[in-house]
């Protein structure tokens, strides 16, 4: 590996253990063999959009009324955009606005309130994401890598391997297709709005650092910067990758930290997560604690229960002491009953054992909530996701 690419990986947030040592990137066997996705307006900064409109002969301030057509209207369609010249609006268009993501198929579930969606990207690789509508929130699962490189054996996505890294462009048109069918009435529950996005679909989102926290910048700013979705309401998920948990926690963005833990013990979790091997229990919950000092905002810990495995009393005992160790109200556990994937040993936890692993959590006054699985009878939940080509029939 040369210099320039280790720099180029560090600034993504892969560690230096993801081709060597102790762990390495479970990679898909056409990882890395595609070209990079059409450039889009949100993959350029300032000085690229001013030199690309005055490559077409525009003036910048056509740039911000792509952008505003963008954010603020969800509209890519340019030869709608009646407010701009004619005779560029194509060329506008394909420079600006290219196609990123095409929807293959569309499944509903809960009377029509979840939503999973199988995107096709420009180089035939897939994706998922899944749209989620409550009472009082509409949240988005989203994608940020073809598949994922972080091999854990009872995760369907983690069976694909890592086929490549998506762009900004990639990440932030499932949130606007999201939340032009929410503003449009498209969701069972008429016009509404997406509240909440979670990065908890395909992927690592600290092994595609950049493109992720550029993503996530243009979601909160406000139109013609950004959709205008609130920091507070964006949650990042990781199995544990500290070096991107300490980038983040730099980053100024009150964003919701969600640690995918899954065990209490390094025994155990370096079975359950092969990312332990690099990364520990104890480096990973430090810089979880860390980001809570930083952000003030109580992290996430992700915790599939999976039955005589890892949800026992012993266990949710171990776990309360070692997140009690640090003394305060920092956390909050998500008990997440396991989506069984086809052909996995790994199946879900009895029912009174959720209960006791909750009452255990409780009794030490750790505040944990057990994990709505909306979304499992579509294959569209915790651990489920695998961008399966559904037959055409069973689309909505």
């Amino acid at each position: 590996m040369t210099q320039h690419e280790t720099q180029e990986d560090a600034a993504n947030g892969i560690t230096p253990g993801g081709t060597t040592g102790a762990f390495r990137d479970v990679l898909a066997k056409d990882h890395a063999r595609r070209g990079k996705p059409p450039l889009h307006l949100v993959d350029m900064n300032a000085e690229q959009r001013i030199e690309a409109a005055n490559q077409l002969g525009l003036q910048p301030f056509r740039v911000k009324q792509l952008a505003n057509h963008y954010f603020a209207h969800y509209a890519v369609d340019a030869a709608r955009f009646t407010d701009f010249p004619e005779s560029m609006r194509q060329q506008a268009s394909r420079i600006f606005l290219p196609r990123l993501i095409n929807e293959v198929t569309r499944q509903t579930a809960d009377e029509g309130t979840t939503v999973k969606t199988l995107w096709e990207l420009f180089d035939g690789a897939r994706i998922e994401s899944v749209l989620m509508r409550y009472p009082k929130r509409t949240t988005l699962c989203i994608s940020s890598q073809v598949g994922c490189g972080m091999g854990c054996p009872f995760c369907a996505t983690g069976q694909l391997g890592l086929t490549r890294n998506m762009s900004a462009g990639e990440i932030l048109e499932q949130v606007r297709v999201a939340a032009k069918a929410m503003r449009d009435g498209d969701i069972a529950g008429g016009p509404g709005r997406l509240s909440n996005v979670v990065f908890m679909g395909m992927g690592e989102p600290m092994g595609n650092y950049r493109a992720v926290i550029s993503a996530v910048r243009q979601m909160s700013a406000l139109p013609p910067n950004g959709f205008g979705i609130s920091a507070r309401n964006i949650t990042v998920s990781t199995v544990g990758v500290v070096p991107g948990i300490n980038k983040l926690a730099k980053e100024g963005l009150p964003l919701r930290l969600a640690v995918s833990l899954h065990a209490p013990t390094d025994a155990l979790r370096d079975e359950l997560v092969p990312m332990n091997k690099r990364f520990n229990t104890t480096q990973v919950l430090d810089a979880a604690h860390a980001y809570y000092l930083a952000s003030k905002r109580r992290v996430s810990i992700e915790y599939a229960l999976m039955r005589g495995i890892n949800d026992q009393a012993e266990h949710a005992r171990e776990l309360a002491r070692r997140l009690n160790h640090y003394g305060d109200d920092w956390v909050h556990v998500n008990p997440i009953p396991l989506n069984p994937i086809e052909g996995s040993r790994w199946t879900a936890s009895k029912p009174q054992d959720e209960r006791q692993f909750l009452e255990i959590l409780h009794h030490a006054g750790i505040t944990a909530t057990l994990r709505d699985t909306r979304g499992s009878d579509i294959d569209g939940a915790c651990g489920q996701l695998a961008a399966k080509n559904l037959p055409v029939a069973a689309a909505v």
